[in-house]
């Protein structure tokens, strides 16, 4: 039975990925976890079926869906592997959209297509070490040199950094500027002078690949630029806004395994010659589990559905992100204690859980930078009618 908020399309999109993700990504996630194997074959397997670049014109390589309809997918997959799930983001969310909203012709007919089936995937890097949440610090520098620019700096915690095949990279153009002189560039993986750190070694998501971007006179031809001069600091902040959005469901979708599985340990474990579902301090953790579920699903969802009204929604998407990634990790918590000793326990996976979630309330913005994000815009023009 589907959604009624969902129109007919969406809602056969969310059956759909959930099978499919039940069936093939469910069941290798463990594993990848394990191993920290990239799940390339993953992102290989839903560009296959159509699942990458949702919201790109079939012109493209897209297949013209809505912008709830991707959020969907990254939900249900997060829902099975959420390190699958925040590579699938994104690769869709800051990478295949910002080539999409503001590539030339010639970009999009280079890149989207393949990045579309899933035979190249690519990545975002503006984090510094001195630039996190302030990205107008970054100082990677872009110099116009005849017609390239030539790229030097460093970037870390960059997602599919040394898996990724083509990269947006932000550098400025003159640090006096400040954020007027931060640009955009397609970087492929492959350009002399690029090169990669080791991986990281994290404490979850463990299979999608964290590692430093090292740019060392990384020569880019003007025509590799994204955006005009200076455009690079808007852009950024309009793809992270889509960024925290697929946050958002990556965090639904960790939340609802979480509840998933205390539910049917609930029913099933027994103590004291009653199911431990029966007893008060159980259900009201449910309870509690079951309403937050619902508050965050409802909070992405209409977050994803206004995505086009940009910036003016930008307190919206990131309530959504603070709201639910906080709540994904309360949640995952309770999985463990419901579970008890056995939550505790690799073998039961429940603990996976609160790994995963811990980097929702951090990445694509910490839940910090989000209150000062909503708060700051409370304070100035923004319209209480939304809340």
């Amino acid at each position: 039975m589907g959604l009624s908020l969902l129109t007919d399309e969406e809602n056969a999109i969310r059956d759909a990925i959930h099978d499919l993700v039940r069936s093939t990504i469910a069941t290798t996630s463990a594993e990848f976890d394990r191993t920290q194997a990239f799940p390339r074959a993953n992102i290989e397997l839903l560009g296959a079926q159509g699942y990458l670049g949702m919201v790109v014109e079939p012109r493209w390589g897209g297949s013209g869906a809505s912008y709830l309809a991707q959020t969907l997918v990254v939900e249900a997959i997060a829902a099975a592997d959420p390190a699958t799930a925040v590579i699938y983001e994104v690769h869709n969310s800051l990478h295949i959209e910002g080539i999409w909203r503001y590539g030339t012709d010639s970009q999009k007919s280079r890149y989207l297509p393949g990045l579309c089936r899933g035979t190249a995937i690519g990545a975002f890097a503006l984090t510094e070490t001195q630039a996190g949440s302030n990205a107008a610090a970054l100082r990677t520098r872009a110099r116009l040199v005849n017609d390239h620019y030539v790229l030097d700096g460093q970037k870390i915690f960059i997602t599919s950094a040394g898996e990724a095949d083509t990269y947006i990279v932000f550098g400025t153009v003159n640090p006096e500027l400040g954020i007027k002189g931060i640009t955009a560039f397609i970087v492929e993986k492959d350009t002399p002078g690029l090169s990669f750190g080791m991986p990281e070694d994290k404490m979850g998501i463990r299979a999608s690949r964290t590692s430093e971007l090292i740019l060392d006179g990384v020569k880019i031809p003007v025509d590799q630029r994204l955006g005009d001069e200076g455009q690079g600091y808007d852009i950024a902040l309009f793809l992270l806004d889509g960024g925290r959005i697929g946050i958002a469901a990556q965090s639904v979708g960790i939340m609802s395994t979480a509840l998933e599985r205390s539910l049917t340990y609930a029913r099933e474990r027994e103590q004291f010659g009653a199911a431990i579902g029966h007893y008060q301090g159980v259900q009201w953790r449910l309870a509690d589990m079951a309403t937050d579920l619902h508050a965050a699903r409802m909070m992405t969802y209409e977050a994803a559905r206004r995505r086009e009204e940009g910036p003016a929604q930008r307190p919206l998407f990131a309530m959504a992100k603070l709201f639910a990634s906080e709540k994904a990790v309360l949640h995952a918590a309770d999985a463990i204690q419901i579970f008890g000793g056995y939550g505790y326990m690799r073998e039961y996976g429940v603990e996976r859980l609160l790994r995963d979630a811990k980097v929702t309330e951090i990445y694509e913005g910490t839940s910090e930078m989000m209150r000062i994000v909503i708060a700051s815009r409370l304070l100035k023009n923004y319209d209480l009618d939304n809340i």
